[in-house]
């Protein structure tokens, strides 16, 4: 029942964490955030307009065709 309470109840820790997982997600194109933003237009990489928020169009546009990067080939770019 705690564990249920906490995620209804939102703190300014748990916020912090949300915003820096999608802006982590967003800096490195991670899931729907490796494509450009039908709705507000945004290129990828960058988080869309609404707060904490991918638009629908864009994760249904990253569903349809999904990059698929592993580990090493991103170490191996960084070392170019």
């Amino acid at each position: 029942m705690i564990a249920l309470a906490s995620t209804l109840i939102s703190s300014p820790a748990a916020d912090a964490a949300h915003d820096a997982a999608h802006e982590t997600a967003a800096r490195f194109e991670h899931g729907a955030y490796s494509v450009q933003c039908p709705e507000c237009h945004v290129p990828a990489g960058v988080l869309c307009l609404a707060r904490r928020n991918v638009h629908a169009a864009r994760r249904s546009l990253y569903l349809q065709s999904p990059k698929s990067l592993g580990l090493v080939p991103l170490l191996v770019g960084c070392a170019r």
